[in-house]
């Protein structure tokens, strides 16, 4: 990702689903006006997700992602259909492809079903309408059985096609007619992702100052801040607040030069121990990772989580989870930092187990609690797709800002300069 590229966690996604063969590839080529996706008469090119950053008007930055076909076969494609399934955990609109000389088949229909069932807004391409032998009648335009239906039911199916009439678009993905009404049509379904949310501009007016405690050490990246911190930075500039950056060991000289206190302080939570010494009681105080749990959503159910955090047992299992990948380090806050202080926050004897990037384990059951990163790097569906599957293997989750707030005594103050958020 280029340096002022918007990052992929703030991005719409754009999941293109369907059949082998029906032309995924080759619309998504068409779609994006690049050869992002390599194109075959060979069933089942595509064998893994292929990702591709953009703009789309009206929509803005978007992440364009080209799937395996959903009725691949055998071991290896039954691999690939999983991950295709697993897209769809962060994808916020769907492009259902289908091949218009063919119709709609078994697997379309169940394609239509899982994007209703997961209320992604989706729409329906009917693609390779450039040949003759391409039908002329979408699936919404056809009669279906109506035999035995009582006149709720002739209704409410009604509706339905009448609702997926407004989701069809003929394409073509050889002569390039449809694509911009596809365009178009993504768009008029997308425009409502988004949670609308700030980082922090809700807590920070014009002129406000807010301090941002920064530690630089081993782990920090070499020459950049990390996302959080410049997502942060660039939110109160948005809403005509300041920002000053320091470095833990300058904190308390930074706050003994100011006239005015500030009205916020934010630090990076491996610092929440000495950063909460070091500012008064009257002086609010938060952490990067807090306010995006906030942020993607999730901090509510997160708060909740602390509950098991506070009754763990001997021999329980904590999955750590970061929605990066990165080298670790000594030091590294996720494998040893948060185990060496939940075991001394605890006094159990418990084990860890550790997922990172977009492995996220489907089966939680064995664990008595799940800690995850802030997740900058994730988009919000991911984040709540996460969330929702924890709650209902009744799993609870929390945060690394929470958790490590809470083991220092100070996850009160912590949450309190959050507006409708409790302990």
């Amino acid at each position: 990702m280029a340096l002022n590229d918007t990052p992929g966690g703030e991005r719409i996604h754009i999941g293109f689903f369907g059949r082998r063969n029906v032309g995924k590839s080759s619309l998504v080529n068409a779609f994006t006006g690049q050869e992002m996706s390599i194109v075959s008469e060979i069933r089942g090119t595509t064998t893994d997700p292929v990702s591709k950053s953009m703009e789309l008007l009206p929509l803005g930055p978007v992440v364009i992602i080209d799937t395996p076909g959903i009725d691949d076969e055998g071991p290896l494609g039954e691999m690939r259909v999983k991950r295709t399934r697993e897209i769809l955990r962060r994808t916020d609109v769907a492009v259902l492809v289908m091949d218009g000389t063919e119709g709609m088949k078994s697997c379309d229909g169940d394609l239509l079903s899982l994007f209703e069932e997961k209320k992604i807004p989706y729409v329906i391409a009917w693609n390779k309408c450039d040949l003759p032998e391409a039908s002329e009648g979408p699936v919404s335009q056809r009669k279906g059985d109506s035999e035995g239906e009582t006149g709720q039911g002739r209704q409410e199916r009604q509706d339905g096609l009448e609702d997926r009439k407004r989701r069809e678009i003929r394409v073509s993905a050889k002569s390039g007619e449809g694509i911009y009404e596809l365009k178009e049509l993504i768009g008029a379904f997308g425009k409502g992702s988004g949670s609308g949310r700030t980082l922090v501009g809700d807590l920070v007016g014009e002129m406000d100052l807010a301090i941002l405690v920064i530690p630089i050490d081993f782990a920090a990246p070499r020459g950049r801040l990390i996302l959080p911190q410049q997502q942060v930075i660039r939110d109160i500039l948005e809403h005509g607040g300041q920002a000053l950056c320091v470095k833990e060991s300058e904190l308390e000289r930074a706050l003994q030069t100011l006239a005015v206190p500030p009205s916020l302080v934010i630090t990076d939570s491996q610092a929440f121990r000495e950063v909460s010494r070091i500012v008064p009681k009257e002086i609010p105080l938060t952490s990067f990772s807090i306010l995006m749990a906030r942020y993607k959503g999730a901090l509510r159910q997160q708060l909740q989580g602390i509950a098991a955090l506070r009754s763990l047992r001997d021999g329980d299992i904590i999955l750590i989870s970061e929605g990066c990948t990165h080298h670790r380090q000594c030091g590294d806050i996720g494998t040893e930092k948060l185990p060496k202080w939940i075991r001394a926050y605890s006094g159990k004897e418990l084990s860890f187990e550790f997922s990172s990037g977009n492995s996220f384990p489907e089966d939680l059951s064995k664990y008595a609690l799940i800690i995850h990163c802030g997740a900058c790097m994730l988009t919000e569906k991911e984040v709540s797709s996460r969330n929702e599957r924890a709650y209902a293997q009744g799993v609870a989750i929390s945060n690394y800002g929470t958790v490590i707030a809470e083991v220092n005594g100070i996850l009160e103050r912590s949450i309190a300069p959050l507006p409708d958020f409790s302990i």
